[in-house]
This record gives structure tokens, sequence and C-alpha cells, in this order.
């Protein structure tokens, strides 16, 4: 199992929509899950990982575990770093300075830190006491220099710099050393709330030195390591990375010999689970929980991450450059019914979104979808004509000006199941309001470099996850600056939506912080940015005897200590 991914990162949704952990309780005795579906979601704040003391664990040992594709670019700062596999990967082997606890609290890692506070409101400064004994394999020790390197190329005021996110990084006016080497002192020139997810990962000065190092200095490897676990090799054939212990690791050592990530198509994962080639796998789709259900060594740990399936639409190309085509999109497709095949023999239904920026099972959540919360065809219908595109008559695409209204839904090649199932769904919805989608397969090692990230698609599927921190939606929902589109993907934003949150990440009262983000995800409702479908169940199938790992929902799960029971 891969840790939880704290960066703003997205997912590909394929044939079981991709992988990652949750919590609650374990099964996996292949009984019959009748009245399921009367189940409610897990709540935060719990975790099913098979919970053992290091004591009980061999010494030794391989995890392997599935990632979606080959991963090309590693710097997830970087705007073709933001796939959740490569994330995973880079915070697997990078210093990771704050931990999650179950309820998705920042806590101070003591293998990086001996401290982390806000030492001074006004203005706000946070002071970092890093931990003498870390150091980078390159031999140099953490310091001063990294964190003002990573400020330098994330803060936003050199666009040479493809940076995924400047939030909170903009808002810093100086990093400098404190009383000594080991302390850093950050000033900010505005009160920033999830200053705890800046800076982690940490990465070294050399990766942020130059535009160049930045944009092309992490592709297709991490050069730079600082963690228990560094890269072991990289095998482009085998489609196999692997992490080995670090023997220069001044802390806990870790309990396994190799931690192997395989990129394998969606469609091969639960055979690849079977055959045991790997050791855990998604069931979060019918056709997989059914499968896996069967399997007498396998335990089922189940759980509420921050998860979210989303319909992206590209305003910045085509018919969906209007908003009223983007509001009939939304209007057009029905959430339930999408959400109602995700979770078909599940043991619990999926629950329908209606907002951009929190989970049903999180504090400040509130349905923000208004008029847009249900299907509305013949709305959806009103819009299109008011747009200018005129009724083709049964089984035919609307028109203007001669074109069809035609859409490009762009997947992955192993999309099947789940995912195929609802993208067939979607392309029937919007046919009934006269919108013709063209359903595309394109390479799954090119879904996101050359297709999402590039905003070269009309509409597409993937998953939004661990967005804990709520300023790392940000990017999600900016505006764009000349090419660089952030994470918005589909460039839909506002003037209005862009200062709101600004404004949220600089404000520290919860209440008040709760309120701006759900005022703005009000606003990204009307733009027609983008569809939130479902909160995605989180039900992992575990071999029997791994232990402290699985479903850590909105917590982190400690890779030192995932091991095999003796």
């Amino acid at each position: 199992m891969i840790k939880a991914v704290r960066a703003a990162a997205v997912v590909a949704t394929t044939v079981s929509a991709a992988l990652v952990l949750a919590a609650c309780g374990s099964g996996g005795d292949g009984s019959s899950d009748d009245g399921a579906q009367a189940k409610a979601a897990p709540a935060a704040g719990v975790q099913d990982l098979n919970p053992h003391p290091v004591g009980d664990l061999k010494q030794g040992g391989v995890h392997k575990v599935s990632i979606e594709q080959w991963i090309n670019q590693y710097n997830s700062n970087q705007t073709d770093g933001t796939q959740g596999d490569a994330t995973a990967i880079t915070q697997l082997v990078e210093p990771d300075l704050f931990t999650f606890d179950p309820k998705g609290v920042p806590r101070a890692n003591p293998d990086f830190l001996v401290s982390a506070a806000v030492t001074q409101a006004d203005p706000q400064v946070v002071t970092y006491e890093l931990n003498p004994k870390a150091k980078w394999s390159d031999g140099k020790p953490l310091g001063v220099a990294d964190f003002e390197a990573q400020w330098k190329a994330l803060n936003g005021t050199d666009d040479r710099f493809q940076v995924a996110s400047t939030s909170g990084y903009d808002q810093i006016g100086k990093v400098e050393q404190g009383k000594d080497a080991h302390e850093v002192r950050i000033t900010f020139k505005t009160p920033y709330a999830d200053w705890q997810g800046l800076f982690d990962p940490l990465l070294p000065a050399s990766l942020n030195a130059t535009p160049d190092s930045f944009n092309k200095g992490w592709t297709g490897r991490i050069p730079v390591t600082a963690n228990a676990w560094k890269i072991g090799e990289y095998d482009r054939t085998a489609k196999t990375v692997t992490a080995v212990p670090n023997p220069n690791w001044w802390g806990e050592k870790p309990r396994l010999d190799k931690y192997i990530f395989w990129a394998i198509d969606g469609t091969a994962k639960v055979d690849a689970y079977l055959n045991k080639e790997i050791d855990d796998t998604s069931a979060a789709s019918p056709e997989a929980y059914k499968r896996l259900k069967q399997d007498k060594d396998t335990d089922f740990r189940i759980g509420a991450r921050w998860d979210q399936v989303t319909l992206s639409l590209n305003g910045g190309r085509g018919p969906l450059q209007d908003v009223k085509v983007r509001q009939a999109v939304t209007l057009g497709v029905d959430r339930e019914a999408l959400a109602n095949v995700a979770g078909k023999d599940l043991p619990f239904r999926p629950k329908v979104v209606g907002n951009h920026f929190f989970m049903p099972n999180q504090e400040g959540y509130q349905d923000n979808a208004g008029s847009f919360a249900k299907r509305d065809v013949e709305r959806a219908k009103k819009l299109l004509e008011e747009a200018g595109w005129k009724d083709g008559g049964a089984g035919r695409p609307r028109t203007k000006d001669g074109r069809p209204l035609s859409l490009d839904y762009v997947m992955p090649s192993d999309t099947a199941g789940l995912a195929e199932d609802q993208a067939k769904l979607t392309q029937q919805m919007l046919g009934e309001i006269g919108v013709k989608v063209e359903l595309r397969k394109v390479p799954g090692d090119d879904y996101f470099d050359k297709y999402v990230h590039r905003s070269n698609y009309d509409l597409t599927q993937f998953r939004q996850v661990d967005r804990i921190y709520r300023s790392s939606s940000y990017q999600d929902y900016r505006m764009p600056q000349g090419g660089n589109a952030f994470g918005n993907y589909g460039r839909v934003s506002s003037p209005e939506v862009d200062k709101l949150l600004v404004e949220a990440s600089r404000t520290t009262d919860s209440k008040r912080q709760i309120a701006l983000y759900n005022e703005a995800d009000a606003k990204v409702w009307e733009l027609g940015h983008s569809l939130p479908l479902y909160q995605r169940p989180q039900i992992m199938a575990v071999r029997k005897g791994l232990a402290n790992t699985g479903a850590p929902g909105l917590g982190d799960e400690n890779p030192i200590h995932i091991g095999w029971l003796k």
C-alpha cells in the first residue's frame, strides 16, 4: 500500500478506479454482503491497518504494489509531477516533515524535526528546528538553503519554473537561518493557515536551483534522497521501481528489504493480486470486489479517504468555452445513477458529493450544488438553445453554424469495467440533450502527461485525492497564468473565485475559512468548472499477514513499520 498522498494529486479512474487506502473494520471471509447497501460510509478518524508492534514482524521481506503508469516526472511540485503515484514514491524517499494522525491533523516528524511552530503572530513567523542527524544522500545536511531554494522556485516570481501550485509560498516574505545551522525561520507577508503543508516533502536545493533543474532534473529519476528508503533500481522494461532501505538512515530501520512499485494496466491488477504478484489492490469496483471476496487469503480493509471522483470539463477549448454549455453538461449528468453503478454489490454505497472542497464526512461540508444538484434535461436543453446550439432531431447532435455539438471523452487505454460503464452511461445521458460524446482511449502512460496536464480533452474522469490541507485545492480552481494552468486543467475560473480562495488561505480562523471555501464553492458550481461525482469507497484487498498497512483514512501509515507477521 502506498502511503497517503498529501500533495495535491490526481489519479486515473480505470478498471477499478485506481489505487489507495482508508479505514474501519476488516473482513475477508468471503461471506455474503446482503443488506450492505444500507450501510453508511466509514467515518473520518478511524484506520484499518492490521496494527501490530514491530516485535510481531519478520525482519526482511518484499512488499509489491501496483501503480497506474511508469513515472516520467518525480518532482511533485512541477506541473507534470502531480500524478498520485509519483508523489507517493517521492514522499517515501524524501524528508517527510509532518505526518497525519487518523483525523488528518499534522504532527511534526521527529526523524526530521525537533520542533516546528508559529513563534510570532504579526507578522507570522514559523520556526523549524531540524534534526541535526538528517542528511541528504549526497552527504549535505538539511538546512536553510533547501528551504530557501524551494520557496524561490515555488513563489511564482519566475514563470520559467513550471510550478503546479504557488499556494503559501507566494505569501512568504523571507527565509533565513535561525540561531544555528539547524534552525530555519520563515517570515510570512500575510498569515497562512496551512503552513505545515509547505516544504513537505522538503526537496534538496539542487532540484530547485534553476528552472532547468526544476523542470527536467527529476525526469524519470530521483537523484537525491533523505529518508529511511532510497531508490535501488528503475527497470523501464519491467516497469518497476524498487525502493530499498537507506544504509545511512539515522532513524529506526525498516522491517522490509524491498518496496516494489509495478506499473501495470488497471485491467490486470485483480489478476496480479490473485496470482500473488502484488500484495494489495483496490476492491472498490463491483467487479473487483466480487472476485476478490472469494479469496481466502485476503483481508478487506475499509475506510474514508479524501477521494473524489470528478468529471472534468475543459473550458479552454471548443464548445465548453461557453459557460452555458458547461452548465448544460452539468445538468445532463445523473450523478446518483453513476454513484449507484459504482456502489453495486459493495459493502456501502458511495456518497454523491455536493462540494468541491470538502468530503461529506468532513467538518465544514455543505452541499452547494443548488440548482445543479439534480439532473434536469429540459433546463439543459434550454441552456444549449440559448447558447445557439439548435436541436438536430431525435438521436442526432445539436448544431451551430453547421457544426455538430461533439465532445471528446478521453480515458486511459486500460479503462474497463466500472470506469468504462460510467463513460458509456455519461455518453448516453449527454446524448439525450443533444451532445455527441466520442469516447477516446489513449495510452495509459500518456494519459496525464500528454492529455490531462496539457488540457488535451473535452471531458475526462479522474480522482482528486488527499486535499486535507484545504489550500492545496487552490491550484485546481485558480486563474491560469499564460501557458501555466497549475492544476486547473479545464482552465475555468474567475477573479471572484481566485480572490475568495486566496483570502481563505490567509484566514487562520477555522469557521471563517470554512465559510469562505463554501462561498467559493457555490461560485465554482455556477461556472461549470467540473462535476464532483461521489466520494470513492476505500475498500482495499490486502494479503493476510501483512501488517500496519491498508486503510489509514485521513492519516498516514508508517512505511518503516509495514511488514509480514512472523
